[in-house]
């Protein structure tokens, strides 16, 4: 039931400041607030404190023939349409008036309880399953991580052998680094490679469907009639807040310039360099703009273990194969989340709109 409510905010006001400017209202702990304005029309929640709000959100305060939690749960179930009710370009709005027109199902409040009640129950019971869930993916993700970082530095595991399963370290001398097996070699990025940004290439020339993948810093972007490179690639991605993501690019594709494009000047693994790039975070060399990028000459600089050619190979198929299988099961819980979310919402949906008949029956549980 405290997934309802709001009990803390990022920002706050003083009490001068409510002194001073007359257009700031305190609304009361219980009170519905609704965002009208940009990406985020349609959010809701409960006050659980006392608070303001700018001029973005619509509060209902005080209960009449509705209760707040109903309405709560109504809007939920029908925010598409609240949505469409918006107006403007770029950031669409919703006015008050608008809200004031919004006609709502009106039950006795006896059966309003009742409703509330069971969707407290039986939503807290999904939102557990869906928070445990999350932190399922979470586990997963950083043992991925793990096992890469691992898999890089050290070598294969002895499972995975055929190589020498205790190799004998060395000290790397780099301190994210370590030891690494004494037969590696330690070499600068640019020996092994050009690091040169894409092409530039603007939204509007982009398809849905094409010829040639264009892929910017982030992954795939669109198509595009043309191609600017041809083979196996890494790519790293150069601007925003992902830069350093690591990407990779087979046949013929256009990257574009938001993607740093790893040239080969001598032979090795496109799979294991990847890794190895991936492990290193290359997002901590980002330069602290209100744009973060990249810096070609910085990264080139960096020093990485570079083992023997037949061992990068089989270090990447080996994280190649143990990935997918963690990148597996991430997915059918991820399928599993969808479903609860999907449950959860039909729940709400037939409550409020009678399909459930509650009245009865309150204390009526069901089974996510």
């Amino acid at each position: 039931m405290h997934l309802l409510y709001e009990f803390a905010t990022e920002k706050k006001v003083s009490h001068e400041a409510l002194k001073t400017f007359s257009a700031l209202k305190v609304f009361p702990k219980g009170a519905l607030a609704i965002a009208m304005y940009g990406a985020t029309i349609g959010r809701l929640g409960i006050l659980g404190i006392n608070a303001t709000t700018n001029q973005a959100c619509c509060v209902l305060e005080g209960e009449t023939i509705l209760t707040t939690r109903f309405m709560f749960y109504w809007f939920q179930v029908f925010r598409d349409q609240i949505i469409l009710l918006a107006s403007g370009g770029g950031q669409p709005n919703i006015s008050q008036d608008k809200v004031r027109s919004i006609r709502v199902a009106c039950p006795k409040k006896s059966e309003q309880k009742g409703i509330t009640d069971f969707l407290d129950r039986q939503t807290a019971k999904i939102d557990a399953l869906l928070g445990k869930k999350r932190e399922l993916i979470d586990r997963l993700q950083e043992k991925r991580t793990a096992l890469i970082s691992r898999t890089v530095t050290r070598g294969l595991p002895p499972e995975a052998a055929g190589l020498d399963p205790q190799p004998v370290m060395k000290p790397s001398g780099i301190e994210w680094l370590g030891e690494v097996p004494e037969h590696w070699g330690l070499k600068k990025l640019s020996y092994l490679a050009i690091l040169k940004s894409g092409e530039n290439i603007t939204s509007e020339q982009l398809e849905d469907d094409g010829d040639y993948p264009v892929f910017g810093g982030n992954g795939l972007r669109g198509y595009f009639s043309s191609y600017t490179h041809s083979g196996h690639y890494v790519l790293i991605g150069r601007q925003g807040a992902l830069c350093g993501n690591i990407n990779y690019s087979s046949g013929r594709f256009w990257a574009s310039e938001h993607a740093i494009v790893v040239n080969p000047l001598t032979d090795f693994a496109a799979g294991w360099l990847g890794e190895v790039l991936r492990a290193m975070n290359l997002n901590q060399y980002s330069i602290s703009a209100a744009q973060p990028g990249l810096s070609v000459s910085t990264i080139g600089a960096l020093k990485i273990p570079v083992p023997p050619l037949p061992e990068q190979h089989a270090i990447a198929a080996y994280l190649d194969r143990e990935t997918t299988k963690l990148d597996r099961l991430v997915a059918k819980v991820e399928e599993a989340i969808t479903r609860l979310q999907e449950y959860r919402s039909a729940l709400i949906t037939a409550a409020v709109t009678g399909k459930i008949d509650l009245r009865l029956a309150p204390a009526q549980e069901g089974t996510p």
